[in-house]
């Protein structure tokens, strides 16, 4: 895209922002709704392998939340073509670059279990995130209803202290969840919670002292 004029993807970034809001509502229902019938456990549940009706169709919104992230990756696609280089920070491409790996082994080995809460928190902020993205698309007329940006990255901030709290909780308990799983997902959240906190005093905090 050196040479190229920035490519107006208006429509086609109001489609795909509010696609994802619809995948991540039906992936939030589908953890929440599965957990809830089988009765999971927020603080130490093993995984299902067995080929029950409960136990696959959490294999499968799992298989969903995975996929997800392959599909992600056009929100880098579109940076690029628009020229949005600004947008394509290391947070950006770390995060985004990483999920799938993670999420290709959480469905290989542990579809389920523990995983759910994982999935069924970041479905529910990917809802809030893409509703935010999406009416951002329509236009900058729109802008004056989206003071609400820093809060998001405050959601954002908040779901994976709570995955550093649910996954800690594992790690010292007795529970039958492979310790190696958790002790890459509390790795992997902390080096989120340290960049997304970065994100958050250079994007807020720095710039409202500056104007001050």
């Amino acid at each position: 895209m050196k040479s190229r004029e920035p490519v107006n993807l208006r429509t086609v970034l109001i489609v795909y922002n509010f696609t994802m809001v619809c995948l991540s509502a039906y992936m939030f229902y589908e953890f929440f709704v599965t957990s809830y019938l089988a009765n999971y456990s927020y603080l130490c549940q093993p995984v299902d392998y067995s080929t029950s009706g409960l136990g696959l169709r959490m294999a499968s919104v799992c298989w969903w939340f995975f996929f997800s992230k392959v599909i992600e990756l056009l929100d880098t696609i579109f940076f690029i073509l628009r020229k949005k280089n600004s947008q394509l920070t290391f947070l950006h491409v770390y995060h985004h670059g990483t999920m799938i790996f993670n999420w290709w082994a959480g469905v290989k080995y542990v579809a389920g279990g523990q995983s759910f809460f994982i999935g069924m928190v970041n479905s529910f902020v990917h809802i809030v995130m893409y509703s935010y993205y999406g009416l951002a698309a329509i236009g900058p007329h729109m802008q004056r209803y989206l003071w609400w940006k820093r809060y998001l990255t405050a959601l954002q901030l908040l779901q994976f202290l709570a995955m550093i709290i649910h996954t800690t909780y594992n790690l010292f308990t007795d529970c039958d969840f492979p310790d190696t799983m958790n002790m890459v997902v509390f790795l992997y959240c902390v080096s989120l919670v340290l960049l997304f906190s970065n994100f958050y005093y250079r994007s807020y905090l720095a710039r409202k002292s500056k104007k001050a």
